[in-house]
């Protein structure tokens, strides 16, 4: 590979160029506990307003929850390239242990901006509860746990520069970029194939499967003193992975393969009740 293609996935733009990683690595430093403030408003507004919108008839939304789904997919889109070039870069320059360890992640060429661009991104992403609520759909532990604890933890961890961020980060912005995309075309009223629905929630848990293995390597890892972290850290990561891929997987199990389980049955049923009436 000669220098040129090394140095193409990593050119930046101006202003990712111009950004202050150490001011926003120090503002978050001195305000990341605000991320529990947040989390207690949302709490307030979340199972206030559904207690608000019971007796009222539910609201459509359909245009906004377009643009607000979109949003996120066009931000999450270029977040997942710009952060996965860098890994890239790193992967193939570095190797595998240096992608987890390197701290080079928070204040490296294109991904120092993304890094924070993600952090903060999951306080605004708690609107996508608003529509819940105002819609009157279902809202699952699933939606709100997800919500709180990655803005806690996001935050938490920038601060400190942890190891592991990078694919933490990146992973996340894949997903989304996935997850989002689906949710603009779905309320945008296109059809989208079932099995696009199920590779999401796919990906999702083997986005906690990698981050539970990215969290024991740091341990590992951090025992030789080269992969920067602390137990604390380690603990609730690997508590927030492994709570989500418990989650997810029942997610995925009751409404992909225990409901397909149940159609089949209920198909069958009715094939048999033709025949007798026949």
């Amino acid at each position: 590979m000669n220098e040129t293609e090394i140095r193409l996935p990593l050119s930046e733009y101006s202003f990712e160029r111009r950004f202050d990683e150490r001011g926003a690595i120090e503002w978050m430093q001195a305000n990341w506990s605000k991320s529990f403030m947040f989390s207690a408003l949302y709490a307030v507004l979340v199972f206030g307003g559904q207690r608000y919108m019971k007796p009222r008839p539910k609201m459509n939304l359909r245009r906004p929850l377009v643009l607000w789904s979109l949003s996120l997919a066009l931000f999450s889109i270029i977040g997942a390239v710009r952060t996965g070039s860098y890994m890239v870069h790193v992967l193939s320059s570095s190797g595998f242990r240096q992608s987890i360890c390197n701290q080079s992640f928070y204040n490296g060429p294109v991904s120092k901006f993304w890094a924070y661009a993600f952090v903060l991104s999951k306080a605004p992403e708690l609107g996508d509860t608003a529509f819940v609520v105002l819609r009157k759909q279902k809202l699952l532990f699933l939606h709100w746990y997800h919500h709180i604890t990655v803005l806690l933890y996001s935050w938490y961890s920038y601060k400190d520069m942890v190891a592991g961020g990078g694919w933490f980060m990146t992973m996340n912005f894949s997903v989304h970029a996935l997850m989002y995309s689906y949710y603009a075309a779905r309320a945008a009223g296109l059809r989208v194939p079932r099995p696009l629905a199920v590779l999401i929630t796919s990906a999702q848990i083997g986005q906690m499967f990698m981050g539970l293995t990215v969290s024991a390597l740091v341990y590992r890892w951090m025992q030789h003193g080269d992969c920067p972290s602390h137990m604390d850290n380690i603990t609730w990561a690997s508590l927030m992975y492994l709570s989500y891929l418990l989650l997810f997987s029942n997610f995925f199990y009751h409404t992909y393969l225990r409901r397909q389980s149940q159609d089949a049955s209920a198909n069958g049923n009715a094939n048999a009740k033709t025949c007798k009436a026949e």
